[in-house]
């Protein structure tokens, strides 16, 4: 469904690791999706988002996901497991200094945006250290915050089975720079009853499907041109620039 078995590094016997291979690791969260939509969403589409992008980069290898990330802002509801920036933190760097002396590149692939600042101090760090690191993000363009139609179309072109579109209710819609003052002050919950950030009304699997088309391309994209910023993340390629830079926004 997702992609190749031959790129599942979990799957693979260490003789049959490529040398210098390109390593993609998924980063996700166990957190609240509404009440309509699982709460590995942000897992579920991280690693399918590596897994069609691995079939695309030659000598790639998808590592199992990392099911946990720094969701904080969703504790108030049943089910959320957050281990927090520091620990998140922790996880990252050690990941990827072990991955680093067989692997020739590293790419982490995020599907929660609550995990970027922790990304971006991870890798500061880990780019001094001299690792050949970067991540990207699973965002759909001009896409609600958490739990809408974005996300809902999504899910329900991967995993169908998973959402309950009868329990769908809509959620605060306005745009994620207006809630986050909210959000980082007192959570989603007070927000959002639901948890839900957007409207799901008129997701489709057909919608999902081509949002998925084009995070995969995006991250095919950045991957191939290897354009990394100061926050250690994959930059959109410019015409005219050569690949493998380091670009400061």
């Amino acid at each position: 469904m997702f992609g190749d078995p031959a790129t599942e590094l979990a799957h693979t016997a260490w003789p049959l690791v490529p040398s210098d291979a390109l390593v993609l690791l998924p980063i996700g969260s166990t957190e609240q999706h509404g009440p309509h939509l699982p709460l590995d969403t942000d897992s579920v589409i991280a690693e399918a988002v590596a897994r069609r992008a691995a079939t695309a980069v030659p000598r790639a290898l998808v590592a199992p996901t990392l099911p946990y990330g720094a969701s904080g802002e969703h504790a108030g509801f049943p089910g959320t497991v957050s281990i927090g920036h520091e620990a998140l933190r922790t996880v990252l760097v050690e990941a990827v200094r072990s991955l680093s002396p067989w692997a020739g590149r590293i790419v982490l692939v995020n599907g929660h945006g609550g995990n970027t600042a922790t990304l971006g101090t991870a890798l500061r760090l880990l780019r001094t250290e001299g690792h050949d690191v970067a991540w990207t993000g699973c965002a759909v363009p001009g896409g609600d915050a958490h739990a809408g139609r974005s996300e809902t179309s999504v899910m329900l072109h991967l995993a169908p089975e998973h959402v309950h579109l009868e329990a769908a209710v809509a959620g605060d819609t306005r745009p994620l720079a207006a809630l986050l003052p909210d959000l980082m002050a007192h959570g989603v919950r007070a927000v959002s009853p639901s948890g839900v950030l957007g409207d799901p009304t008129g997701a489709s699997a057909a919608e999902g499907h081509r949002a998925m088309d084009t995070m995969v391309s995006a991250a095919v994209r950045r991957i191939t041109a290897w354009t990394v910023d100061n926050r250690g993340r994959l930059a959109e390629p410019v015409p005219g620039e050569s690949a493998h830079q380091v670009v400061r926004p």
